[in-house]
C-alpha cells in the first residue's frame, strides 16, 4: 500500500490543510480520552472523532480536497496512537480529496527515524504533523536534528502547532502540558539550519502572532495555517499581512472536527481580504507548496521566495 493522489486541482475550490483524524478502524485513538473531553469543550464541538470516509464525504460536498493527520506522542502521554497505516488506507481509498501526512514522535530519539523513512518511502505520505506541547519536546534542541535532517531529504511539509493550545485547556496544570514548546521561535533555529525543508506553523499563534509574521516573512522555507481560531478572532496584524507581505504564505485550514469548514469560511468571508488574495489563501497556495498535480510534491516550497510574499 503506496498512497497516490488523484485529486484534480481543477475540480476542487479549495484546499483545508489542517484537518485531524483520531481514531482508527480498530477504535484505537491519538490520546487519551482526557484530552478528547477538554479540547471538543473549548472548541464546543460535537463530532469529535468522524471516520475518515466521514471526512472524505464532507470536503467532497464542500468541493474541497483535505489534508490528514494525527499525531504520535506515545512518550508524552503514555498512549499508543491511532495507526498510521490505517490513515494512509484510508487517504488511499478517498484520494480524490484526501492527502495523508504521517507523524512520527521525536523523543523515541534515532527510532524515529527509519519510521519516518518507512512512512515517506513505503506509505508515501505527503508530509509530517508534529505537536511541540503535546508531543513534550523542543523543536529547535539539536538532538532531534538528526530527524529533520532525514525528513528534509524528501522535501515535503512538516506541520507544527504554534501558539494557545486546546488540549488540556482549562484543566488542573493543563494535563501537565507546557505551551512555551510551541513558541514559533523555536522553529526559527529549524528554518534557518534546514533551509530545504518546508515549515507550516498551524493557527495564528497567539499570543507569539508577531513573531510568527516576522518568522514567515524572513524565512521562504515558512509557511502558515490558519486553523484553529475561527476568523472572526483572527489578530489584526495577520489579517493586515495577508493582504500584502504574506497573501502567498498563508494556507487555509479549519482543525476539522474543531471547527467546520463553513464555519470558518462564513467567518473568513467577513474579514476585509483582497478579492486577488482570498483564491491564494483558499487553494493557490497549498496546491503550490504540496506539489498537487505534479510529481515530486512539495518541491515548489524549496524555491517559494519571500520576495514573493
Amino acid at each position: 500500500m503506496r498512497y497516490e493522489s488523484a485529486i484534480d486541482v481543477t475540480a476542487i475550490e479549495a484546499v483545508d490543510t489542517h484537518v485531524h483524524l483520531e481514531q482508527d478502524s480498530a477504535g484505537r485513538r491519538a490520546l487519551p480520552q482526557l484530552f478528547f473531553d477538554a479540547s471538543a469543550k473549548y472548541f464546543k464541538t460535537d463530532e469529535r472523532t468522524p471516520s475518515v470516509d466521514r471526512i472524505a464525504e464532507l470536503y467532497r460536498q464542500h468541493r474541497m480536497a483535505a489534508v490528514v493527520f494525527t499525531v504520535d506522542a506515545r512518550t508524552q502521554m503514555k498512549h499508543e496512537p491511532n495507526s498510521i497505516d490505517d490513515l494512509v488506507e484510508g487517504c488511499l481509498r478517498n484520494n480524490d480529496v484526501l492527502l495523508p501526512f504521517g507523524s512520527v514522535d521525536p523523543r523515541l530519539g534515532s527510532a524515529a527515524i527509519p519510521e519516518a523513512r518507512r512512512q515517506a518511502e513505503d506509505l508515501g505520505v505527503r508530509g509530517f504533523k508534529f505537536h511541540p506541547t503535546v508531543q513534550g519536546f523542543d523543536p529547535s534542541d539539536e538532538q532531534y536534528y538528526p530527524l529533520w535532517e532525514t525528513l528534509q531529504e524528501f522535501g515535503v511539509p512538516l506541520v507544527f502547532h504554534t501558539g494557545q493550545n486546546g488540549m488540556g485547556a482549562g484543566t488542573p496544570g493543563g494535563a501537565g502540558l507546557k505551551l512555551r514548546y510551541s513558541n514559533p521561535l523555536l522553529l526559527d533555529d529549524v528554518a534557518a539550519d534546514f533551509p530545504g525543508l518546508p515549515i507550516i506553523m498551524a493557527h495564528p499563534s497567539v499570543p507569539w502572532q508577531d513573531e510568527a509574521i516576522s518568522i514567515a516573512t524572513h524565512k521562504s522555507n515558512v509557511f502558515i495555517d490558519l486553523s484553529g481560531w475561527s476568523p472572526k478572532y483572527f489578530p489584526e496584524a495577520l489579517v493586515r499581512s495577508a493582504n500584502n507581505i504574506l497573501s502567498r504564505k498563508l494556507l487555509f485550514g479549519t482543525d476539522y472536527p474543531l471547527i467546520s469548514p463553513n464555519k470558518w469560511l462564513n467567518a473568513f468571508a467577513a474579514l476585509p481580504i483582497k478579492d486577488e488574495v482570498r483564491p491564494r489563501i483558499l487553494k493557490d497556495n497549498a496546491v503550490e507548496l504540496l506539489g498537487l498535480g505534479q510529481p515530486g510534491a512539495g518541491t515548489a516550497a524549496r524555491n517559494h521566495g519571500a520576495s514573493d510574499a
